[in-house]
């Protein structure tokens, strides 16, 4: 059943300062929310259940937008496992948990595409869930968000909590991780061309063969979804958010390389993992629920690597002029 949020309801955001997180802000406040309960780590640390039970007995939000996480790449989820099974399991089951037990009136909880197993059919619907083995590179990472999802799923039957799932395909936009060794593909990409372009190298090294095809999604889109489900959907099927179109990781690097006005050599690494062959969500159940990403992947691209040149240029780190490769045309339909 639909409901409106009203602007004066208390609406906690956790994980405010990530990439979801900070997007979900963002569209709240535009939207005239004020009430918006944003705890830094030092306020609250989400993995003290303690902490969490206290936090919610002051501030008594109306909703949650669980967007905490521990996220990474390949790298990372390959080098960390136990840190990614464990540090998400914990956050989850203590919001979880403690938003039932103080009358939460929903919510949302932020899963991922990775869920679904590795040769899954494409495009990929709901019903996927554990259906065959999962990608063995993030498989710590997914099996701790499809553990949210199911007890999700439990505390609605058990309880009558009202928790929905989304699973947003891959993100990216600003606040974005950038650091090469446990970022994901589109901002490590941004990242090593600007830097190969700012040096004068002749070429940059992308891993794997170039030819898995990812779906991608603005993490504004999302915010903008992210808020207009907890008003229109109440199931406690999991719903996929994404745009229902993807890109080959080559044509994703030459598409980067163009915006960022990188004119050298592009060379795959054959000797790394591609991971996942494929990642294309359906949206179908997204789309009758009335929801459809509105910001192409090019345009996406150019605002994401202006807001990583601004954030060096406020850090006083000079980095070089802009391209004016960001004014040009799509090249392909693709890449809408």
């Amino acid at each position: 059943m639909s409901r409106a949020l009203k602007a004066s309801e208390p609406i906690l955001v956790a994980g405010a300062r990530g990439l979801v997180g900070s997007a979900i802000v963002r569209r709240l406040r535009a939207d005239g929310f004020q009430n918006l309960l944003v705890p830094e780590r030092s306020e609250l640390d989400l993995a003290d259940k303690a902490a969490v039970d206290s936090y919610f007995k002051a501030h008594r939000p109306s909703y949650v937008f669980l967007a905490a996480a521990k996220v990474g790449g390949i790298f990372a989820n390959d080098t960390f496992p136990a840190e990614f099974i464990h540090g998400n399991l914990v956050i989850q089951n203590n919001v979880i948990e403690v938003s039932q037990q103080h009358e939460v009136r929903k919510l949302a909880f932020l899963g991922s595409s990775c869920i679904y197993p590795r040769l899954a059919p494409q495009p990929i619907k709901e019903e996927y869930l554990l259906s065959g083995p999962l990608e063995p590179t993030n498989e710590w990472y997914a099996v701790a968000k499809i553990a949210g999802i199911k007890m999700c799923q439990a505390y609605r039957r058990q309880y009558g909590f009202n928790a929905i799932s989304l699973m947003p395909t891959n993100l990216y936009g600003p606040n974005d991780n950038f650091d090469l060794k446990n970022s994901h593909v589109l901002p490590a990409m941004i990242r090593k061309f600007h830097e190969a372009k700012v040096s004068g190298a002749n070429h940059v090294v992308v891993w794997g063969t170039g030819t898995p095809r990812r779906e991608f999604l603005h993490v504004d889109d999302l915010a903008d979804a992210a808020v207009f489900l907890l008003q229109h959907y109440d199931d406690e099927d999991i719903i996929n958010v994404g745009v229902g179109e993807d890109i080959s990781i080559g044509d994703l690097a030459r598409l980067v390389a163009d915006v960022v006005g990188f004119d050298g050599e592009i060379v795959f690494d054959t000797s790394k993992p591609d991971g996942t062959p494929r990642k294309l969500l359906d949206v179908t159940r997204l789309h009758s629920v009335g929801w459809r990403a509105r910001i192409s992947l090019r345009e996406g691209v150019v605002e994401t690597y202006r807001w990583y040149v601004s954030q060096l240029e406020s850090q006083g780190v000079s980095r070089g002029v802009w391209s004016a490769g960001i004014h040009k045309t799509v090249h392909h339909a693709s890449q809408i």
